[in-house]
Protein backbone atom coordinates (compact mmCIF):
# COMPACT_ATOMS: atom_id res chain seq x y z
CA UNK A 1 0.00 0.00 0.00
CA UNK A 2 1.68 3.78 -0.63
CA UNK A 3 1.14 6.57 1.90
CA UNK A 4 -0.96 8.22 -0.03
CA UNK A 5 -3.78 5.60 -0.47
CA UNK A 6 -2.94 5.04 3.17
CA UNK A 7 -4.05 8.77 3.84
CA UNK A 8 -6.76 8.32 1.98
CA UNK A 9 -8.39 5.48 3.84
CA UNK A 10 -7.48 6.94 6.77
CA UNK A 11 -9.57 10.44 5.66
CA UNK A 12 -12.33 8.41 4.40
CA UNK A 13 -12.80 6.49 7.70
CA UNK A 14 -12.18 9.56 9.73
CA UNK A 15 -15.33 11.13 7.57
CA UNK A 16 -17.30 7.75 8.10
CA UNK A 17 -16.77 8.55 11.96
CA UNK A 18 -17.53 12.16 11.46
CA UNK A 19 -21.05 11.15 9.61
CA UNK A 20 -22.31 8.63 11.71
CA UNK A 21 -21.40 10.48 14.93
CA UNK A 22 -23.51 13.27 13.42
CA UNK A 23 -26.25 11.16 12.35
CA UNK A 24 -26.46 10.22 16.11
CA UNK A 25 -26.71 13.89 17.43
CA UNK A 26 -29.60 14.78 14.93
CA UNK A 27 -31.29 11.19 14.59
CA UNK A 28 -30.87 10.25 18.74
CA UNK A 29 -33.36 12.63 20.01
CA UNK A 30 -36.07 11.73 17.50
CA UNK A 31 -34.97 8.11 18.21
CA UNK A 32 -34.92 8.81 22.32
CA UNK A 33 -31.23 7.75 22.42
CA UNK A 34 -30.70 9.74 25.53
CA UNK A 35 -33.60 9.93 26.80
CA UNK A 36 -33.33 7.14 29.41
CA UNK A 37 -35.67 4.90 31.43
CA UNK A 38 -38.57 6.74 33.53
CA UNK A 39 -37.22 6.30 37.36
CA UNK A 40 -39.43 3.51 39.16
CA UNK A 41 -38.77 5.69 42.47
CA UNK A 42 -41.16 8.62 41.34
CA UNK A 43 -43.99 9.98 44.05
CA UNK A 44 -44.20 11.60 46.91
CA UNK A 45 -44.46 9.91 50.61
CA UNK A 46 -44.14 10.47 54.17
CA UNK A 47 -43.06 14.32 53.20
CA UNK A 48 -40.25 13.04 51.03
CA UNK A 49 -39.57 12.25 47.36
CA UNK A 50 -37.08 9.03 46.96
CA UNK A 51 -33.54 10.19 47.85
CA UNK A 52 -31.57 10.26 44.76
CA UNK A 53 -27.93 9.18 45.11
CA UNK A 54 -24.09 10.84 44.56
CA UNK A 55 -24.25 11.84 41.55
CA UNK A 56 -24.57 16.00 41.40
CA UNK A 57 -26.91 15.97 38.69
CA UNK A 58 -29.94 16.34 41.29
CA UNK A 59 -31.94 19.26 42.91
CA UNK A 60 -34.54 18.49 45.78
CA UNK A 61 -36.29 20.55 48.77
CA UNK A 62 -36.22 17.44 50.76
CA UNK A 63 -32.57 16.47 50.93
CA UNK A 64 -31.13 17.01 54.32
CA UNK A 65 -30.39 20.27 55.10
CA UNK A 66 -26.57 20.08 55.15
CA UNK A 67 -26.63 18.78 51.67
CA UNK A 68 -25.85 21.76 50.35
CA UNK A 69 -24.81 20.18 46.61
CA UNK A 70 -28.67 18.71 46.21
CA UNK A 71 -30.90 20.86 48.89
CA UNK A 72 -32.69 23.82 47.21
CA UNK A 73 -35.51 25.38 48.33
CA UNK A 74 -39.26 24.81 48.36
CA UNK A 75 -41.14 26.81 46.05
CA UNK A 76 -43.19 29.51 48.09
CA UNK A 77 -46.48 31.21 47.84
CA UNK A 78 -48.92 33.03 49.55
CA UNK A 79 -52.58 33.16 49.34
CA UNK A 80 -54.46 30.40 47.51
CA UNK A 81 -52.60 27.37 47.21
CA UNK A 82 -54.71 26.27 44.39
CA UNK A 83 -54.26 29.20 42.38
CA UNK A 84 -50.62 28.74 42.97
CA UNK A 85 -50.13 25.12 42.18
CA UNK A 86 -52.17 26.68 38.49
CA UNK A 87 -49.26 29.17 38.46
CA UNK A 88 -46.71 26.49 38.47
CA UNK A 89 -48.38 23.86 35.97
CA UNK A 90 -48.87 26.68 33.60
CA UNK A 91 -45.33 27.49 34.11
CA UNK A 92 -44.24 24.13 33.21
CA UNK A 93 -46.71 23.85 30.43
CA UNK A 94 -44.82 26.99 28.93
CA UNK A 95 -41.28 25.70 29.25
CA UNK A 96 -39.70 24.61 25.52
CA UNK A 97 -39.06 20.66 25.34
CA UNK A 98 -41.13 20.05 28.92
CA UNK A 99 -43.93 17.49 28.65
CA UNK A 100 -46.38 17.04 31.86
CA UNK A 101 -46.68 13.71 32.32
CA UNK A 102 -48.81 13.43 35.28
CA UNK A 103 -50.85 15.93 37.64
CA UNK A 104 -53.21 15.09 40.55
CA UNK A 105 -54.43 17.79 43.38
CA UNK A 106 -50.99 17.73 44.75
CA UNK A 107 -48.56 15.93 42.67
CA UNK A 108 -46.68 16.94 39.15
CA UNK A 109 -44.63 14.77 37.30
CA UNK A 110 -43.38 16.52 34.02
CA UNK A 111 -40.21 15.59 31.92
CA UNK A 112 -37.82 18.08 30.22
CA UNK A 113 -35.90 17.40 27.42
CA UNK A 114 -32.75 19.38 26.82
CA UNK A 115 -32.10 21.13 23.27
CA UNK A 116 -30.22 18.85 20.88
CA UNK A 117 -29.42 15.16 22.51
CA UNK A 118 -32.72 15.19 24.22
CA UNK A 119 -31.31 14.40 27.40
CA UNK A 120 -34.32 14.09 29.83
CA UNK A 121 -35.00 15.17 33.56
CA UNK A 122 -37.57 14.55 35.96
CA UNK A 123 -38.88 17.19 37.79
CA UNK A 124 -41.08 16.36 40.21
CA UNK A 125 -43.44 18.89 42.44
CA UNK A 126 -45.63 18.47 45.74
CA UNK A 127 -48.25 20.82 47.08
CA UNK A 128 -47.82 21.32 50.92
CA UNK A 129 -50.91 23.74 51.39
CA UNK A 130 -51.08 23.79 55.08
CA UNK A 131 -47.48 24.95 54.77
CA UNK A 132 -47.66 27.54 52.00
CA UNK A 133 -45.00 25.57 49.73
CA UNK A 134 -44.48 23.59 46.65
CA UNK A 135 -41.68 20.97 47.12
CA UNK A 136 -39.59 20.41 44.08
CA UNK A 137 -37.14 17.46 42.74
CA UNK A 138 -35.66 17.80 39.74
CA UNK A 139 -33.20 15.32 38.65
CA UNK A 140 -31.55 14.03 35.38
CA UNK A 141 -32.02 10.49 34.00
CA UNK A 142 -28.31 10.13 32.54
CA UNK A 143 -24.99 10.92 33.12
CA UNK A 144 -23.13 12.36 36.73
CA UNK A 145 -23.22 16.29 35.78
CA UNK A 146 -25.89 18.42 34.88
CA UNK A 147 -24.17 21.57 34.69
CA UNK A 148 -26.40 23.31 37.06
CA UNK A 149 -28.95 22.67 34.99
CA UNK A 150 -31.77 21.11 37.18
CA UNK A 151 -30.89 23.91 39.67
CA UNK A 152 -31.26 27.01 37.10
CA UNK A 153 -34.97 24.94 36.21
CA UNK A 154 -36.18 24.99 39.71
CA UNK A 155 -34.97 28.99 40.09
CA UNK A 156 -36.89 29.84 36.63
CA UNK A 157 -40.18 28.11 38.08
CA UNK A 158 -39.53 29.87 40.99
CA UNK A 159 -39.45 33.48 39.28
CA UNK A 160 -42.52 32.82 37.18
CA UNK A 161 -44.59 31.32 40.01
CA UNK A 162 -43.84 34.47 42.01
CA UNK A 163 -45.01 36.43 39.01
CA UNK A 164 -47.83 34.58 38.03
CA UNK A 165 -49.01 34.92 41.95
CA UNK A 166 -48.03 38.90 41.16
CA UNK A 167 -50.16 39.33 38.84
CA UNK A 168 -53.24 37.43 40.43
CA UNK A 169 -52.90 39.57 43.75
CA UNK A 170 -51.94 42.95 41.87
Amino acid sequence: MTAGRGRRLALAGALVLAAAAAGAGLAGPAMGLFSGSRPTTLGFAGGRFADGDWRPNWVSSTAPADDARHRVAPLAFRGDAARAWACLAEAISATQRATVVSRSAAYLHAEFASRGLGFVDDGEFALDAAAGVIHVKSAARLGVRDFGVNRARIEALRAALAACAGQASG
